[in-house]
């Protein structure tokens, strides 16, 4: 394990990784049969090289089946602040019907890698909407997303990183195999779809709240590149009530996915054509009238959710994982199938060390064309 005792040590160490880094894995049974983390922690931890241990995270669905009727909202307090938990449960009590609530199981200090500095306190919270006066006209979803909105915007050094039924969100500051470790993953859990990132930060801190997988209700995305559009979608996305909190680029891809495949009901097929469409060039160059007039209408009337720059993003969602590049592919992503088991990863070694047999078939996805994985 390096060691970061000084800056320049971090720099030093940024020179021997991958420049195309960050790491994305995601692993999804089609039939919905549940399995352990193992596989999925082997396989993000030996793409090791593309993080720098900034930040590490998982996504698991289908790990709360005790509790799948109820809301599962993972929320982070920055420095152990007890007043600040104070306010938050109290917000909490005072908007929603909570049914049982805890500290997040985690390992002891001398038991996880020295990576994890200062873990902040992380509690966990099931919940229905309690809905008082002008809030019932919004559906649950829509009230939750409020709520999440303002515990984040206003209450100090509180953040919900998860908000899902029946899945949950791990996260934190440290190698992704050592978050594993920290929350106890592969002891504690099994899940349908797993998702897994590892983070190498260029533009922005790495904290606990920065870490990937970003999650909003049941959606939650795992991002590799840098969008340059930042400003322009976050300015859109803020129309409709999102505000972006966590200090990093890649929360506007998940509030966008939130907006575009829940709030508006768009199929994956024209929201990989919003996010990354062609060129005006090629779009003009096309012999389908049809098509042609679909990809004009989507550039003019999503233009501030194109997303510039390289990336390539793993999106989950209940019963479908989908995986997805930029137009070009300036970032990697591989697909894997073995039997009822679909994966998705920035490196095949990555799937050929999480499959325990030989792959049926491997292959590399076209830019902007979504490889979706959905229950069968």
């Amino acid at each position: 394990m390096v060691k970061r005792e000084s800056g320049l040590r971090k720099r030093r160490v940024s020179y021997e990784h991958e420049i195309s880094a960050c790491s994305i894995f995601g692993a999804m049974n089609t039939s919905g049969e549940r399995f352990t983390g193992e596989g999925v922690i082997r396989a993000i931890a030996n793409m090791h090289v593309r993080s720098n241990g900034l930040g590490g995270g998982f996504a698991i669905y289908g790990l709360y089946p005790e509790y799948k009727e109820y809301y599962a909202l993972h929320i982070m307090v920055e420095g152990r602040n007890e007043e600040s938990k104070k306010e938050t449960d109290a917000f909490l009590n005072t908007n929603f019907d909570v049914v049982y609530d805890e500290e997040i199981p985690h390992a002891e200090q001398k038991q996880y890698s020295a990576s994890i500095e200062n873990p902040p306190l992380v509690w966990r919270y099931f919940a229905a909407p309690d809905k008082k006066g002008g809030d019932k006209i919004f559906s649950d979803d829509d009230y939750v997303v409020q709520k999440v909105m303002e515990i984040n915007t206003k209450i100090k050094d509180a953040y919900v990183f998860s908000s899902g039924k029946n899945m949950g969100v791990f996260k934190g500051v440290g190698y992704p195999e050592d978050i594993a470790e920290y929350y106890l993953l592969d002891q504690l859990y099994k899940g349908y779809i797993w998702t897994a990132h590892g983070r190498f930060p260029t533009n922005t801190q790495g904290w606990w709240g920065g870490a990937h997988p970003f999650s909003m209700l049941d959606w939650t995305v795992v991002h590799n590149g840098e969008i340059s559009s930042y400003g322009t979608n976050r300015r859109y996305l803020e129309m409709y009530g999102y505000h972006c909190t966590l200090q990093t680029d890649s929360e506007v891809m998940t509030y966008a996915v939130d907006l575009l495949m829940r709030r508006q009901q768009l199929p994956v097929s024209v929201v990989a054509k919003i996010l990354a469409p062609p060129v005006w060039k090629s779009i003009e160059e096309k012999k389908d009238e049809k098509e042609k007039k679909l990809l004009r209408t989507l550039r003019m009337v999503y233009a501030p959710l194109l997303m510039n720059g390289p990336f390539t993003v793993i999106i989950a969602h209940h019963g479908v994982m989908i995986g997805l590049t930029d137009r070009i592919r300036l970032r990697p992503l591989t697909a894997g199938v073995k039997g009822e088991m679909l994966y998705l990863s920035s490196e095949e070694a990555a799937i050929r060390l999480a499959s325990p047999q030989e792959l049926d078939k491997v292959w590399t996805p076209d830019g902007g064309e979504p490889i979706i994985g959905q229950i069968e």
